[in-house]
């Protein structure tokens, strides 16, 4: 899942962000209260329009706002992220007062990393659980993606699409009019950060607006020169 890493020391930043990817998590970090903040509202965003998952792993003391600020101005905003509280402060009027603000879970420093992953396991499972089932069929415009079959089809045609083409338009139709960087597509569609053909992103998008948009009057895939590629149902050049 990713992990958004609320701590200000570099040293034990640097840390966590080594440990939780090699065990195959993705990582954000950020160092002030006002950064997390941002980040985490962003992150539920992108949960909500991508069907991602996102923690939040926050220490208690840092620059800015407290995290026990963080957590209960992300409440107040109605941000629902799983939050890992991490501090020094293992006293247990700190521990209850957190919990009370929103936070899930505590752990006290030092810890042992085997102990983080089991809380981050563990409250990733109770979110999994919580999460209302994303819609089974996505409509824009005339374009449907039926998320069962994974079968497409525009103005009742239906399309041809490879599995990734189909991964692709997925996450394009989960989130119309939203703009996707090709760093956002590579991470989400491919699983990476780093493009090793350098424009795959670029030749897939080629190729879904073949299918898609060739012979229909109105657009849907549009590209933001230097930015990204969006999907909505505007007519106008791409």
């Amino acid at each position: 899942m990713n992990v958004l890493i609320v701590e200000d020391d570099a040293r034990i930043s640097g840390f966590l962000e080594r440990g939780l990817r090699a065990e195959g998590h993705r990582t954000q970090l950020a160092t002030t209260g006002p950064e997390a903040v941002a980040l985490a509202q962003d992150a539920a965003r992108q949960d909500e329009a991508e069907g991602t998952r996102t923690l939040v792993l926050m220490d208690v003391m840092l620059p800015g706002m407290s995290g026990l600020e963080v957590c209960q101005t992300l409440r107040a905003t109605g941000v629902q992220l799983p939050i890992l509280m991490l501090t020094a402060l293992g006293g247990l009027e700190d521990r209850v007062a957190g919990l009370r603000l929103g936070a899930d879970d505590y752990l006290v420093k030092p810890f042992e990393f085997d102990e983080l992953l089991a809380r981050i396991d563990a409250l990733a499972r109770r979110a999994r659980e919580q999460a209302p089932p994303p819609a089974q069929q996505l409509v824009v415009a005339d374009l449907v993606l039926d998320r069962d079959t994974m079968r497409a089809s525009r103005a009742g045609r239906p399309l041809q699409l490879t599995a990734r083409e189909l991964a692709l338009l997925e996450l394009l139709m989960a989130a119309p009019g939203r703009l996707f960087s090709r760093e956002r597509i590579l991470a989400n569609v491919w699983g990476t950060h780093e493009d090793p053909l350098t424009n795959v992103v670029d030749v897939y998008i080629r190729r879904l607006r073949s299918k898609i948009d060739d012979g229909h009057p109105q657009p849907l895939i549009h590209t933001l020169r230097g930015m990204g590629y969006r999907l909505e149902a505007l007519p106008g050049p791409t």
